[in-house]
């Protein structure tokens, strides 16, 4: 089973505003809403891939029913931690236009560690060896600021494989934890070894040097429109980004999580994992705001996929 972990849902408001103007009045031409937070977009794609997995995380307030509901009306598996407060509802601006996208993030709710520590036994407690946990976005305010070091370490000592998708001070506490696989863009990657990253050489060497230091098995760097560099122990490979029509970048990353996710418990070979995490991102790309792709999309887009073994 496929567990994904999301401490700080949102409620994903998506607005077009074509030639989007600070400080004057500008007008939404479509809008949408979506239940959103990166764990919760990785669960929205694995069912849309036809798998299954149980989406988790904290939920508070209206917005969090409204969330929860949603999900459940996708017919998802959920398991959430109710707290008091309100979940946070984040703004994602389109300018088809200028093709730009813009992100206006709400705090959300006020999280204690006693809190997370309490949920987290709940959740080992159905985690079973063999298991895969998606760990990604960000923490909820409050949180302690190891708290992804604790959760990878524990669902890892539970025989779970962890892939954790986070940024900076998140994703560098993390690996302390030696996850089973990371998927940092080459900006996150970049920043975390603290040096300018800008070839694929770079990248690689780079990825090998944390698996090297960490014990991680496997690292996806992705690079937006120019595709991504799959590294294992013993092979390489590096896809090109498909040309795809553009609806929305947010929740690309996530859908390729999820079509890692799907691939791994699957026990994919490197080429269909590439094929099929590369035809997800683009086929997500194509829909507005954090909608996923159905699969008749992805399915047509996985023989265009063009890669490169190293």
């Amino acid at each position: 089973m496929i567990y994904t972990v999301t401490l700080n849902p949102a409620l994903d408001k998506t607005v077009e505003i074509p030639s989007l103007t600070v400080d004057s009045v500008n007008r939404i031409t479509a809008m949408r809403t979506d239940p959103g937070g990166k764990g919760i977009n990785v669960s929205k794609v694995i069912d849309k891939l036809g798998g299954k997995s149980v989406a988790t995380g904290i939920l508070g307030g209206d917005t969090g029913n409204a969330i929860l509901s949603a999900l459940k009306a996708m017919g998802l598996d959920t398991s959430f931690r109710f707290v008091e407060g309100e979940t946070r509802t984040n703004l994602k601006v389109v300018d088809p236009v200028n093709h730009t996208n813009t992100d206006i993030n709400e705090p959300g709710v006020t999280v204690s560690g006693e809190i997370l520590d309490g949920y987290l036994k709940e959740l080992l407690l159905k985690v079973n060896a063999g298991d895969i946990v998606v760990i990604s976005g960000s923490l909820p305010t409050g949180s302690p600021k190891d708290t992804y070091q604790t959760w990878v370490k524990a669902f890892k000592e539970s025989g779970a494989k962890v892939i954790l998708d986070a940024d900076g001070a998140l994703l560098a506490g993390g690996i302390e934890s030696s996850p089973y696989l990371i998927k940092p863009n080459n900006h996150e990657l970049s920043g975390l070894l603290g040096r300018k990253l800008d070839t694929t050489d770079k990248l690689e060497e780079a990825a090998r040097e944390l698996m090297a230091k960490y014990g991680i098995s496997k690292i996806v760097v992705s690079m937006g429109g120019d595709g991504a560099l799959y590294v294992t122990e013993k092979e390489s490979v590096y896809a090109e980004g498909l040309k795809v029509p553009v609806g929305s970048t947010v929740g690309a990353g996530d859908s390729v999580v999820a079509a890692l996710a799907v691939a791994e418990e699957s026990g994919m070979s490197l080429e269909e994992t590439v094929r099929l995490s590369t035809a997800t991102g683009a086929a997500n790309v194509m829909c507005s705001g954090t909608q996923a792709a159905e699969y008749d999309v992805i399915k047509s887009l996985i023989p265009k996929v063009v890669f490169h073994r190293r």
